[in-house]
């Protein structure tokens, strides 16, 4: 039995609609295990800016560094996306939580679901086995690198940027992931053409001689990008710099399905941070009919990295996976062979993982 202190930051949104399930399901585990689990709530992205005018207030991070875990919605909204000139947008509050906690490694577990193979538009006899995880560097690169216009405005730069130790410590946490898992490493960059890329190779390839164990293997990112579609069991532990890793794990939702269905874990040498990958999604808040399984998966990753209940996460996935076995599905993830009264909303998705925990 433990006590433990947990930051809800709902954000924007069907993160806010999200949100509400991942936490009915982490009160059931603890009735479940006799832990006792307390909440407090904070503030982020547009909805952070249209009460303070700060897209993280000083007060969210604070509750942040004094917690024992963060289960995060999504940030974003549309009257930022349809205005470049906007000087203060909601994912600035997402990069800034990132920096100020510290969280260097972004882990995307990609792990298909039998019972979703036919929800993917990839052929069910390449996808089946497929399970992959992403690690994903979260604070570097053109994300944070120097950035502007210049010539009256007609020419915009922004800079990729990466130390060395920033390299190794991402680098580090996915050899030691791979060893628990096949053993298996690919390292994705563009070494051919940029200079940062040259650098992640270098220190990947040093960083090898320490785990002997591990196969590595180097792949250009658009090759991988490639392969992910044509081969997606051919990877077990894949590492990439922050752009990258934006742009192959959101291709590799398909691979599950539906970004519905991703978690994702935000983990440096402090509070960790569980969110799903699926974004704000403003053209379904409000209808009920979000899938809330990647929130619950973000629980149950949650749960694992954060507390070390092993016990209590397996649980987790498993309740989902029984729902899914059950017939159940949200509109993202139906197909034709779907029983329309099989098609629930976002509480009644919620509902049904919990009757199985």
């Amino acid at each position: 039995m433990a006590t433990k202190h947990i930051l809800i930051v709902p954000g924007d949104g069907i993160g806010q609609e999200v949100t509400a399930v991942g936490k009915k399901v982490l009160d059931s585990i603890a009735l479940k295990f006799g832990h006792t689990f307390t909440y407090d709530e904070a503030l982020i992205g547009h909805i952070a800016i249209e009460a303070t005018g700060n897209p993280l207030p000083d007060e969210s991070l604070e509750k942040m560094r004094h917690s024992d875990a963060v289960l995060f919605g999504a940030v974003g909204h549309p009257k930022y996306d349809n205005d470049p000139s906007a000087k203060v947008r909601p994912e600035q509050g997402l990069l800034k939580m990132r920096k100020e906690l510290g969280l260097y490694a972004n882990l995307r577990p990609i792990k298909l679901f039998d019972e979703l193979l036919s929800a993917s538009s990839i052929k069910p006899e390449i996808l089946k086995g497929a399970d992959i995880l992403f690690f994903r560097e979260l604070t570097g690169d053109i994300y944070f690198g120097e950035k502007g216009r210049k010539n009256d405005g007609d020419t915009a730069y922004d800079v990729a940027e990466y130390s060395r130790y920033e390299v190794e410590r991402i680098g580090r946490k996915a050899f030691e992931a791979a060893r628990t898992r096949k053993k298996k490493l690919c390292s994705v960059d563009k070494a051919n053409v940029l200079e940062t890329s040259r650098l992640w190779r270098e220190v990947i390839q040093k960083l090898a001689l320490e785990y002997p164990d591990v196969t590595v293997e180097h792949q250009f990112v658009d090759s991988t990008a490639m392969m992910l579609i044509k081969d997606p069991c051919r990877f077990d532990v894949v590492v990439t710099a922050n752009l990258f890793g934006d742009i192959l794990t959101d291709e590799a939702s398909q691979i599950a399905g539906s970004m519905g269905m991703l978690a994702s874990a935000s983990i440096g040498d402090g509070t960790g941070v569980y969110e799903p990958i699926h974004g704000s999604a403003h053209d379904i808040t409000g209808k009920g009919i979000a899938n809330p399984l990647a929130s619950i998966l973000s629980a149950a990753l949650l749960l694992d990295i954060s507390f070390g209940m092993k016990e209590e996460s397996a649980l987790v996935i498993n309740a989902v996976d029984q729902v899914l076995k059950q017939g159940f599905r949200t509109i993202d993830i139906a197909d034709a062979n779907t029983a329309p009264e099989n098609i629930l909303g976002t509480a009644a998705m919620g509902e049904a993982v919990l009757k199985f925990l």
